[in-house]
């Protein structure tokens, strides 16, 4: 029987669990390529967010409807169409963040986040859930994209958010602002990501191992 996943689940999965960044390894262009500062990667992450919540709303909607041979371009032609909403209102509302993301927000078209969440579960779900898992993978990729560009914007350029956190006398790290940097960080994060994860399932299993032999003892005891 399969077991029932909770509304709860469906959206925190992604906040964690299958973290597009740290656990999927997906949309890593955007993610590497715009937290030269914190406010670019909030900027990204909500533009993406935006599109993969309705995207997602849509497919599930209409999901019965697209038959199986067309899905991937009908998918595509509705996520370019809110891609295309953000990319019009960024340029018309916020000109320096649209220039400072540049081709990237166009790009959305063709993330991974987006599509893979549209395949995997919106095209097998209800809107609702739909919508939960949009959001829980939405908030996943703004925490990761925040996370990065904090660090990369703090240690570059000694400011987060556009204000200074550092004092002038430190001196900043210029590879933070290079691709390097990208590299450097999410390199790490990742890697405090799996050194959490591996930690956290050693103790669980070393929970189930004591549970397993004080079962035992209490079944010899009884026998006896």
């Amino acid at each position: 029987m399969k077991k029932k996943v909770t509304l709860w689940y469906e959206f925190f999965k992604g906040v964690w669990d299958i973290n597009p960044a740290f656990k999927q390894i997906l949309g890593m262009c955007p993610t590497l390529a715009v937290t030269v500062s914190a406010i670019n990667g909030i900027a990204m992450a909500l533009a993406t967010t935006f599109v993969l919540v309705f995207s997602s709303l849509i497919i599930s909607l209409v999901r019965k409807l697209i038959p199986s041979q067309v899905r991937i371009a009908a998918y595509i032609v509705i996520i370019a169409s809110f891609v295309t909403i953000v990319d019009m209102v960024m340029k018309a509302q916020f000109q320096e963040l649209s220039k400072a993301l540049g081709p990237f927000i166009p790009l959305i078209v063709v993330n991974c986040i987006i599509l893979g969440r549209a395949e995997a579960f919106a095209s097998k779900n209800t809107p609702f859930r739909a919508i939960l898992d949009a959001l829980g993978n939405g908030a996943g990729f703004l925490l990761a994209l925040f996370v990065i560009g904090g660090i990369r914007e703090i240690l570059g350029s000694r400011t987060l958010l556009g204000f200074q956190v550092l004092p002038n006398s430190y001196d900043p790290m210029i590879v933070m602002i290079l691709p390097a940097g990208a590299f450097l960080t999410f390199g790490l994060l990742m890697g405090f990501a799996n050194a959490y994860a591996l930690r956290k399932n050693r103790k669980v299993a070393e929970t189930n191992i004591f549970k397993y032999k004080l079962e035992r003892e209490k079944l010899k005891a009884t026998e006896v």
